[in-house]
């Protein structure tokens, strides 16, 4: 016990105000870009909607390493991108803590644009009609009747993504590396301990991110029974 204490006085808390950041930003830029997404695709057509949903759902189902790959393709200072980025708007994104919030934005967003589908797909098209019957504009019905009426799976998405770019590995990994006190995040620094064959550390940071994680479930949960009190339950 008195190693673990130890450990705690002495950790580099680095790693976690890194993540913190880089969820809340991501979440954020994954939250507007998700419900804009979910919002365009129910209103394509049906070869449309199957087209473009997939491409948006891909990095749900490809191997974290193989989206920080295509990023770091993309991003790279020998691409053209990422060389006109770097060149002219003095931007960079590989090895840095821009790298780190895009990865995550990247791997995390298929979670916020599917549970904000989801959730607008359950709006009663009534509520929709009786806007339009009053003469309100299409931004305007979607802005106050769709979305306080998804509210809770908007939310719920919202949390998951958090989670989600909260404990992102392999992207970051290869987009951002691991720079201690910059793009080093718990994910990485678990890794590199263990490597390293200090799993008492490694434990410690687990525990840390079993914690966050648990609260961030359980705030997901209380939300939804706070949004279900009126409903009758089985």
């Amino acid at each position: 016990m008195q190693d673990v204490w130890t450990i705690l006085k002495n950790l580099d808390y680095s790693p976690l105000w890194i993540s913190l950041k880089t969820g809340l930003v991501a979440t954020v830029f994954c939250f507007f870009l998700g419900v804009w997404a979910a919002r365009g695709v129910m209103r394509m057509g049906k070869r449309g909607k199957a087209f473009v949903d997939g491409i948006l759902t891909m990095p749900m189902v490809l191997p974290p390493t193989v989206a920080g790959f295509f990023l770091l393709l993309i991003f790279s200072l020998r691409r053209p991108i990422g060389s006109f980025l770097y060149g002219e708007l003095s931007i960079k994104v590989v090895q840095t803590w821009l790298g780190c919030i895009l990865a995550a934005s990247v791997i995390a967003f298929p979670l916020m644009y599917r549970n904000a589908r989801a959730a607008f797909e359950q709006v009663d098209i009534e509520l929709i009609y009786a806007g339009r019957t009053l003469g309100m504009s299409e931004r305007s019905i979607f802005w106050r009747v769709v979305l306080p009426s998804a509210g809770p799976g908007v939310v719920s998405g919202t949390i998951l993504t958090f989670a989600r770019a909260l404990g992102e590995y392999g992207a970051t990994s290869m987009l951002a590396g691991n720079i201690a006190g910059k793009t080093g995040t718990i994910s990485q620094r678990i890794a590199m301990v263990i490597q390293n064959g200090d799993y008492l550390t490694a434990g410690v940071w687990v525990v840390i991110i079993l914690i966050i994680s648990f609260a961030i479930v359980a705030a997901m949960n209380l939300f939804a029974d706070a949004k279900l009190k009126n409903v009758k339950r089985w």
